[in-house]
C-alpha cells in the first residue's frame, strides 16, 4: 500500500486586504437611527446650505448698492428725467433774466443730433430733482417740447447726484461748466458772485471769500476783474438791462469812476435811469459817456478871458434858411435848422475848403 505525501504550508501573519469603495456606495445607514431623526439631519443640513447662500446674496447686494451710491456721487449714472420734475431754485443763476439769444442754435443742434452731454441733477425725492448743472440744456428741451408736443422732448437725459452735497461744491460745479463757455462775462460772473456771497446757506463771509470759493482756480488779476464788476453791478442795480454786453476795458473804467470819485455812483446811476436805453448798443453808449469824468474846469488868465469874451455874432440868409454866425479866437461856429449828417462827406469837405479859401482871398 502506498503512502501520499502531506505538504505543511504556512501563511504569514497578514491582515485581509479591505474591499475598494465605489463611488457609487452609499454609507450604511445608523442601524440606531430612525426615520425621524433621518428627516430633520436632512432639514438642517438643508438650513445650513441655505443660511450660506442668503449670506452671499446679502454680501454681493451690500457691494452693489455702495457701487450705486458710488456711481450715483460721481454723477456717472444717468436717466431720462420728465422735464416737469426738475426745479431750478436752488442755485442762483450767473445768466441773466429773458431768454438766451444763442438758445435757437442749441435747439439746432439737439433736433439734429440730439443732446451729447446729459444734464446733472440732484435727486430730491418722491420724483422731483434740483438743477445742478445745464440751464440752457434744459431750457432748450422745454422750448421744444412746448413748440412740438413731441413725447422725445418731455423727457431730458440726466446724470443723478446724491442729495447732500455741500452747496460750495454745487456753485463750484456750476461755475466750472461755465468757465469752460467762451462768452461768459465778467458781469456774469461778478453776478454768481454776489449771488453766492448774499446765499445764507452758504459760507462766504465776505465777497473775497466768495470770490475765492467760486473762482479760487483762475488767475488773480481775473479774479481782480470780476471784483471790479461787482462793485459797477452794486453801483447801478437793476438800473442796468444789459449788464453781459459790458467789455472788461469798459467795466473798469467805470468801477475806476465809482471808487475814486465821491458821489459818482449815485450821479451815474441817475443818468442811466434818465437815459432809458432799451438796446444793448445804446446803453453801451450811455455808459461810455458815463465812464469819461468831466472835465475840471480850466484856470484862464484875465488876458486869456477877455480874448474869448471877445467875439463877432451875425445871421446870414442863405437859399436853405438863416445861419446864426459866431467867429470867436481859435473858433467859428455855423448853426442851422438842417441836418447835416445826412450829407454827403466829401461835399462838407468842399464846402469847408471852399469857405476858408474865400477867407484867404
Amino acid at each position: 500500500m502506498s503512502k501520499r505525501r502531506v505538504f505543511d504550508i504556512e501563511f504569514p501573519d497578514v491582515d485581509p486586504p479591505e474591499p475598494i469603495a465605489s463611488e457609487s456606495s452609499v454609507p450604511a445607514a445608523d442601524p440606531r437611527r430612525g426615520p425621524m431623526a433621518s428627516a430633520i439631519a436632512e432639514n438642517a443640513d438643508a438650513l445650513r446650505e441655505r443660511e450660506t447662500l442668503e449670506a452671499r446674496i446679502r454680501a454681493e447686494n451690500d457691494h452693489l448698492a455702495h457701487e450705486h451710491v458710488r456711481l450715483k456721487k460721481a454723477g456717472l449714472i444717468t436717466d431720462l428725467i420728465p422735464i416737469e420734475s426738475i426745479k431750478t431754485s436752488k442755485l442762483t443763476r450767473d445768466r441773466r433774466a429773458g431768454r438766451d439769444d444763442e438758445l435757437d442754435e442749441l435747439k439746432e443742434s439737439i433736433r439734429a443730433v440730439g443732446l451729447s452731454n446729459p444734464i446733472r441733477v440732484e435727486a430730491l425725492g418722491q420724483g422731483s430733482y434740483e438743477l445742478i448743472q445745464g440751464y440752457r440744456r434744459l431750457a432748450a428741451f422745454r422750448e421744444l417740447f412746448e413748440e412740438t408736443a413731441d413725447a422725445a422732448y418731455a423727457n431730458i437725459p440726466a446724470g443723478l447726484t446724491a442729495r447732500g452735497e455741500e452747496l460750495e461744491l454745487l456753485y463750484r460745479r456750476m461755475v466750472d461748466e461755465n468757465l469752460v463757455r467762451r462768452d461768459i462775462s465778467f458781469a456774469e460772473m461778478a453776478q454768481l458772485v454776489r449771488a453766492y456771497a448774499d446765499d445764507p446757506e452758504t459760507e462766504a463771509v465776505d465777497l473775497d471769500a466768495a470770490l475765492t470759493a467760486l473762482f479760487g482756480s483762475v488767475s488773480r488779476q481775473k479774479r481782480s476783474y470780476i471784483k471790479h464788476f461787482v462793485t459797477v453791478l452794486d453801483a447801478f442795480g437793476p438800473r442796468l438791462k444789459f449788464p453781459e454786453a459790458i467789455p472788461r476795458a469798459l467795466g473798469l473804467q467805470l468801477e475806476k469812476r465809482i471808487s475814486h470819485e465821491r458821489g459818482a455812483a449815485a450821479r451815474m446811476a441817475a443818468a442811466l435811469t434818465a437815459a432809458m436805453a432799451a438796446t444793448p448798443e445804446a446803453e453801451l453808449e450811455v455808459l461810455r459817456d458815463l465812464s469819461v469824468p468831466p472835465r475840471e474846469p480850466r484856470v484862464v488868465s484875465p488876458k486869456q478871458a477877455a480874448r474869448a469874451a471877445a467875439k463877432t455874432t451875425f445871421r446870414q440868409n442863405v437859399r436853405g434858411g438863416s445861419v446864426r454866425c459866431a467867429a470867436a479866437e481859435g473858433r467859428v461856429e455855423l448853426r442851422m435848422n438842417r441836418d447835416f449828417s445826412n450829407m454827403d462827406r466829401h461835399r462838407l469837405e468842399a464846402a469847408v475848403a471852399a469857405f476858408f479859401q474865400a477867407l484867404e482871398e
